[in-house]
């Protein structure tokens, strides 16, 4: 594997650009989704929260490319967006039509589980404005050429969202690679979101198209499998032990059948029960595997948005130029971190991942 090469901020506006879906995720708490009689409402999205996270907690220039609904529901999106501090000057406003016959804002409900109730999530994201952004709708050139970024992330959660998206999602990481842009992608496969478009079968030839226009692979070890078919043999349910030299092996098919790939990332989970897992992550680069401190018996509050933020303190760790060992422990700590908190999206500091990187205890700081 060759080494990242990657753009200086003085050459680029963006630190990071991510292309995806922008939800608006109703929470029951403590509840449950059927009987639940409120709800309290967050924004997320698998490629927005990495961007949210790279600046709420690492403090980077990002910008989200997307598309909302012009109603009341998508300026939501947008106020909670205006939180997180993600630059919006990307987002395409579509017109509504008053009911959402042909373009929405996409809705996740979702429930945290807690011991041996899994949790839950349930999409209502049909005919979304985003889903219908085609080749062309966005100007890329301006966004890598005239602006500037040093990386662009995207993943198999927009791919799956249409026919469109992952042609528009070619068409961005083409014009990416073509100004010096690190290219990530995050595996990120959802049953749900293939299973009336083809199924397993799609995902797999589309996540195989786009591929080759990655630099930065990010996954679980069941992304790999069902996203790509790639088999990860050998993985004990303890971390401590987990059989490194297979996990090798199978990144090492992955970087013959994708040369172009620079590092392949990720995240290790056993879920003892919904609020205890075993947490971990691995990290392939220059020939090397990286291995972050196994995290045993972690407790969980909320699970949603834990990969996506591994995936931004990984991308963090690169573009500061730590190198591969301290991006992927960064990326684990801050994984774990954002779920102790509620929302899909990171409310730790810097500071606050630094601290678990070195061990840090649960002890009161005051």
């Amino acid at each position: 594997m060759a080494e990242l090469k990657i753009k200086t901020k003085g050459e680029c506006r963006w630190d990071c650009v991510t292309l995806g879906e922008v939800m608006l995720r109703l929470d029951p708490g403590d509840e449950r989704i059927h009987t639940t009689r409120s709800f309290k409402v967050w924004e997320g999205g698998g490629e927005y929260n990495v961007a949210r996270g790279l600046k709420r907690c690492f403090g980077l220039d990002t910008s989200i490319v997307t598309a909302l609904a012009d109603n009341p529901v998508g300026r939501l999106v947008q106020d909670l967006i205006y939180q997180g501090g993600v630059d919006q000057s990307h987002i395409k406003w579509v017109k509504f039509d008053g009911v959402g016959r042909a373009v929405r804002n996409g809705l996740n409900f979702t429930e945290r589980g807690f011991g041996i109730r899994a949790a839950l999530g349930c999409s209502d994201r049909g005919h979304t404005a985003v889903s219908q952004i085609a080749p062309g709708d966005i100007d890329w050139n301006q966004i890598f050429s005239v602006e500037g970024a040093r990386w662009f992330h995207t993943g198999g959660i927009f791919a799956a969202l249409s026919e469109t998206t992952p042609l528009v999602a070619r068409e961005a990481m083409s014009t990416a690679r073509e100004t010096g842009a690190i290219i990530s992608y995050d595996l990120n496969y959802r049953p749900s979101l293939w299973q009336s478009i083809g199924g397993q079968d799609r995902a797999r030839a589309v996540n195989r198209e786009l591929a080759p226009l990655v630099d930065v692979l990010i996954g679980n070890e069941e992304d790999f499998t069902a996203a790509l078919g790639f088999e990860v043999e050998g993985l004990d349910e303890h971390l401590a032990k987990l059989a490194v030299d297979n996990f090798r092996r199978m990144i090492e098919r992955a970087s013959d059948e994708f040369p172009n790939l620079k590092v392949v990332a990720t995240t290790l989970r056993h879920a003892r029960t919904a609020t205890r897992n075993d947490w971990g992550a691995v990290c392939y680069s220059e020939g090397e595997l990286f291995q972050a401190a196994p995290r045993e018996d972690l407790e969980i509050q909320d699970r949603v948005g834990g990969g996506d933020s591994f995936a931004s303190g990984l991308i963090y760790g690169f573009l500061d130029n730590k190198g591969a060992q301290w991006a992927v422990e960064c990326g684990a700590a801050h994984g774990a971190l954002a779920m102790t908190t509620p929302g899909d999206t990171t409310m730790a500091t810097l500071a606050e991942v630094e601290r678990v990187m070195k061990g840090g205890t649960a002890r009161v700081a005051r």
